[in-house]
């Protein structure tokens, strides 16, 4: 099996008196994560899944002492899509509450609304952790720093999902079936989401300018929607763990982009099937989106599991002058230009190197990714 970067943590914050939550979108590999805790507890452990009706039924408004007959004499409580229970954030404050001696691990689809209710009732209470896709640093440390070089055209392509990764040469239908009957399944399902139809077009928009600057304005008009409709659907997708945004630095230049915005996908295989293209790299004219798609969120999941507290950024002036990446961490700036092959004639843009002195400069390419991706510190 291979070994989850969360599992650690998760492990290191077990009975000190917190509920632990894991969120994630459908198909990261959630619920192996928690068999893997339930196989090291054994029969102290009582894992419920909130899909099942059953369990649902008498898991919703329940009481501290239904709660409490319910548990019995399990140390260790893990509750499977915690959010589909009704007022699940009474419920999990409840047992944080009432059970001491019992540790509490909530998991869920996605951080959607009740997942959010969840979190409020918890506020205090708990730690809270995202699961991915796989990442690099797990696939190199299980098959091999080598093995993942010579993979790098199919990750791009095909990105990391578990089912993906663990099924080589059924990448194709694996990722289809994700995106077409599970991964937007709750999202479908959302009052707020009243045309499927808009919300794929959007889909659709966001996959063909990942890497680009995004227009709210633009989306609307090319999905034929409001802007307000675009924002929401943004804001669900993101809250799905399906894109996130990446917003411009502007502090000391007067033509830098102040308001812009990107949006990346958390997986390219997700991505190219929107869009139904797995063509081959060498044949493709979004090379240098994937690229960039890939590193972004290789980089969010590794600062992520390393607990690494960091501002990110992109930067670009109205002379089109841009830079890729940034991060900012304890007041130090460090700049990333992605390009896939080595372009040693490459320089930083002077403008950026006047208005922010003192800062690092990366440049990262197909031959040394793996430190960017494996590593905080460089």
């Amino acid at each position: 099996m291979i070994e989850r970067e969360l599992l650690n943590n998760i492990r290191k914050n077990l009975f000190k008196g917190k509920a632990i939550l894991l969120f994630g979108a459908r198909q990261t590999g959630k619920t192996t994560l928690v068999n893997e805790i339930v196989r090291e507890y054994g029969n102290s452990c009582l894992m419920l899944n909130a899909d099942e009706p059953d369990i649902r039924l008498r898991l919703n408004n329940a009481t501290s002492t239904e709660l409490k007959n319910l548990i019995g004499n399990a140390k260790l409580l893990i509750i499977d899509e915690a959010q589909r229970i009704i007022n699940s954030g009474l419920t999990l404050k409840l047992i944080t509450d009432n059970l001491k001696d019992v540790q509490l691990i909530a998991t869920g689809s996605s951080a959607f609304e009740l997942a959010d209710k969840i979190k409020e009732s918890l506020t205090g209470r708990c730690w809270e952790y995202n699961l991915f896709p796989f990442s690099i640093v797990e696939l190199t440390n299980h098959f091999g720093a080598l093995e993942e070089s010579r993979l790098l055209e199919n990750r791009l392509i095909y990105g990391f999902y578990p089912e993906v990764i663990n099924h080589p040469g059924n990448e194709k239908q694996i990722l289809n079936s994700i995106t077409d009957s599970i991964l937007f399944k709750d999202l479908y399902a959302l009052e707020k989401v009243k045309k499927p139809a808009t919300l794929e077009k959007l889909l659709q928009a966001l996959s063909l300018q990942a890497g680009n600057e995004v227009s709210y304005s633009e989306l609307s008009q090319i999905i034929e929607a409001d802007k307000e409709t675009v924002e929401r659907y943004i804001y669900l997708l993101e809250k799905s763990f399906i894109v996130f945004r990446l917003y411009a630095l502007s502090r000391n230049v007067r033509n830098e982009l102040k308001r812009s915005r990107k949006i990346y996908f958390y997986d390219n295989g997700i991505r190219n099937s929107i869009i139904a293209n797995f063509s081959p790299l060498d044949i493709r004219s979004d090379k240098g989106a994937l690229w960039e798609n890939f590193l972004v969120a290789e980089r969010m999941k590794l600062t992520h599991y390393n607990n690494y507290y960091c501002k990110k950024y992109f930067w670009r002036t109205t002379q089109q002058q841009e830079i890729d990446y940034i991060e900012e961490h304890d007041g130090n700036i460090t700049a990333y230009e992605f390009k896939y092959k080595p372009h040693p004639s490459f320089r930083f843009p002077a403008t950026f190197r006047t208005a922010y002195p003192g800062s690092e400069y990366q440049l990262i390419n197909s031959n040394n990714y793996l430190n960017f991706v494996n590593s905080i510190n460089l």
